[in-house]
């Protein structure tokens, strides 16, 4: 799925900082979907050891996700996200449930 969302919430939400267009935040966050919360942390703890930053500590939202974020050595922000109302096949596509709109 693709969320669009305005360039300073994003870098809000993603715990970066917004300078200038180019250089660093590049406007766009990659969100990886997990099956569940301690799959987010592993993750996030062999990017760290990767040599990513965490920019934002895992966490519960308000909505329910538990995710967290971090930058890769090029910048580049990667959201870790667990949401259990969207599960995952066993291929690793993502099911969206109907909202009925």
């Amino acid at each position: 799925g693709l969320v669009l969302w305005g360039r300073d919430k994003l870098a809000a939400d993603s715990g970066v900082e917004d300078v200038a267009p180019d250089v660093g935040f590049g406007g766009f966050t990659l969100a990886h979907n997990v099956r569940s919360d301690r799959e987010v942390d592993v993750l996030l703890e062999r990017a760290e050891r990767a040599g990513g930053r965490i920019t934002r500590a895992a966490r519960k939202t308000e909505l329910g996700f538990y995710t967290g974020v971090f930058t890769d050595p090029d910048g580049h922000a990667w959201e870790i996200a667990h949401n259990p109302g969207f599960p995952l096949a066993a291929d690793g596509s993502l099911t969206i449930p109907d909202f009925g709109v």
